[in-house]
C-alpha cells in the first residue's frame, strides 16, 4: 500500500508582505512597482530589495480586478493615417510615452481617427477598455473629447481647443513666445518684409504661433499682412507659400509655423528663383529630422518632443496612481499645466 503525500505550496509573496518587509505603505510599494517617479531612490532601494527577497511578481490580473484597472492607456490622434505617420513630430511623442510606460506595467493603445462618423473610438473608450486616454493634434471640431473627459482622466498634448476647459491637465511648449522667438530672428537679420505660413487655424498651435509672429512685427514696426494659413503638412506649406508669393511678391522674410512645412516652403522658394537665405531667409518651428531634410537646413524654433511626450504620460499615470491611492500621508498634487522650455536652433536658412 503505498500513501501519497501532498506537497504543500508555500504563500505567494503579496504586496503587503513586501510593504511589512520594506517598512513602507502597500500603496508606496504599489507606486514603485508601477514605475513611479514620485519616490525617493531610498524607499525604491529599499521596495526593490523586498521584491528580490521575497521574489515577489506582480500579479496583473488580480491587481486590475481589485483596482478595476485595466492597466492600459489610449494615445487618441484625431488625425488621418498619412499625417500620422508623416510627421516626425508625432514619432518622438510616442518614443517620450512609451519610454515613461516602459517604466511601467500599462500598455499603449493607439487610435488614429479623423473621422469617426459612428463614434466608434468614443464607443471604444468607454467601453472600459483603458484606464485613461493621451490626446495629441486635437481640433476646434473634436467634440468627443469633451465627452471623453467626463468618462476618465485624460491628459492633452498641447492647450485643449476648447479655452473654457480651466481645469483640464496638458502638455505644452509656449507656442506664442517660440514663435515670437522665431519671427525676432528675422527681425534681428535686418528683413522688414516678413510672411508667415501659418499652422491649422482650428489648433491651439497653429493659433499661438500665429499671435506670436503678430506679435514681433508689431513690435519692431513692421506690417502684418504677409500671412497665408497652412495646415502642418509639406503640401500645405507649399500651397501657402505659392498663394504668399503672388500676394507678397517683395517679402524677405519667412516665418513657417513647422518643420514639414518649411521643406514644401523651400521648395517652392526654390521654383521661384529665390535664394535662401539671400533672398528669404527662412525660419521653422519644432526642430524636427524634417529640418534637415530640405535644400537648406533650416533654422527653427525647437520644441522638446520626446520629453513632452514622457512628461504627458507622467502626469496621466499620476492621475491615475492618486485616484488608485487612499494613503492620507500623500497630498502631492498633479500640475494641470506643463510648460516647456523652446529655444532657437541657428542653420544656413536664417
Amino acid at each position: 500500500m503505498t500513501t501519497s503525500v501532498r506537497q504543500t505550496r508555500p504563500p505567494q509573496p503579496t504586496l503587503e508582505m513586501v510593504a511589512e518587509v520594506a517598512g513602507v505603505s502597500r500603496a508606496t510599494v504599489s507606486r514603485v512597482v508601477n514605475g513611479s517617479t514620485r519616490v525617493g531612490p531610498e524607499i525604491v532601494a529599499a521596495v526593490t530589495t523586498a521584491v528580490e527577497e521575497l521574489n515577489y511578481v506582480p500579479n496583473r490580473a488580480a491587481r486590475s480586478l481589485a483596482s478595476r484597472q485595466t492597466q492600459a492607456l489610449a494615445l487618441v490622434v484625431p488625425e488621418d493615417m498619412t499625417r500620422f505617420f508623416g510627421d516626425p513630430y508625432f514619432a518622438a511623442v510616442v518614443q517620450g510615452i512609451t519610454r515613461r510606460l516602459d517604466q511601467s506595467d500599462f500598455t499603449l493603445n493607439l487610435l488614429v481617427a479623423s473621422s469617426d462618423p459612428q463614434h466608434k473610438t468614443l464607443r471604444y473608450l468607454r467601453s472600459g477598455n483603458v484606464d485613461g486616454a493621451l490626446i495629441i493634434s486635437h481640433h476646434t471640431g473634436d467634440d468627443f473629447v469633451a465627452e471623453l473627459e467626463t468618462t476618465m482622466p485624460v491628459v492633452f498634448g498641447g492647450r485643449p481647443a476648447n479655452a473654457d476647459n480651466l481645469e483640464a491637465y496638458f502638455v505644452d511648449v509656449d507656442n506664442a513666445a517660440g514663435a515670437d522667438l522665431g519671427t525676432q530672428r528675422l527681425v534681428d537679420l535686418g528683413r522688414r518684409r516678413i510672411g508667415t505660413v501659418t499652422g491649422s487655424a482650428d489648433m491651439p498651435a497653429g493659433i499661438d504661433r500665429l499671435t506670436g509672429f503678430l506679435r514681433a512685427l508689431e513690435r519692431a514696426g513692421i506690417p502684418t499682412d504677409a500671412v497665408e494659413h497652412g495646415d502642418f503638412t509639406v503640401q500645405g506649406g507649399a500651397a501657402a507659400t505659392r498663394r504668399l508669393l503672388e500676394r507678397c511678391p517683395d517679402i524677405d522674410g519667412l516665418f513657417v509655423a513647422s518643420d514639414l512645412m518649411g521643406t514644401g516652403a523651400l521648395d517652392v522658394l526654390r521654383e521661384h528663383g529665390r535664394s535662401v537665405p539671400g533672398d528669404v531667409a527662412v525660419v521653422g518651428f519644432d526642430d524636427s529630422p524634417a529640418a534637415t531634410r530640405g535644400s537648406v537646413p533650416l533654422t527653427t524654433v525647437s520644441q522638446p518632443s520626446e520629453e513632452m511626450g514622457f512628461a504627458m504620460a507622467d502626469v496621466l499615470l499620476r492621475r491615475l496612481a492618486d485616484d488608485d491611492d487612499d494613503d492620507d500621508d500623500d497630498d502631492e498634487s498633479v500640475p494641470h499645466r506643463t510648460i516647456m522650455p523652446t529655444r532657437l536652433v541657428l542653420r544656413e536658412s536664417a
